[in-house]
């Protein structure tokens, strides 16, 4: 159990080091690996209890969830302007295409 907390609380600060410039794939690894070691730590908790001094070390983890989340809303809201602005730019690409057909032809009459 004690193991399964260390490395969280090793994982948990190398993300808070880096979280300004980690990216989406960073954040990514860390909810899987995180997510693997709680798995582990729940199965452990459910064979023994679980101390005073575990239970302080796992509230203390907790405290980094509220920067974390943060910093994955913020990569969120960039990827959701990205999108929005390729959007636009394709929608006013769409306005200066020509809308025709490559197969018409044009007949004229003599009048």
């Amino acid at each position: 159990m004690d193991n399964c907390i260390l490395e969280l609380n090793k994982i948990t600060q190398d993300i808070i080091n880096r979280l300004e410039n980690c990216s989406y794939e960073e954040l990514d690894d860390f909810v899987e690996q995180r997510q693997i070691l709680i798995d582990q730590l729940e199965q452990e908790i459910r064979k023994q209890s679980i101390g005073e001094v575990q239970q302080n070390q796992i509230l203390e983890l907790l405290k980094a969830d509220p920067m974390i989340i943060q910093r994955m809303q913020q990569l969120k809201n960039e990827a959701a302007n990205w999108l929005q602005q390729r959007e636009q730019a394709k929608a006013q690409r769409s306005a200066y295409e020509a809308a025709y057909t490559p197969d018409s032809f044009l007949m004229d009459r003599k009048k």
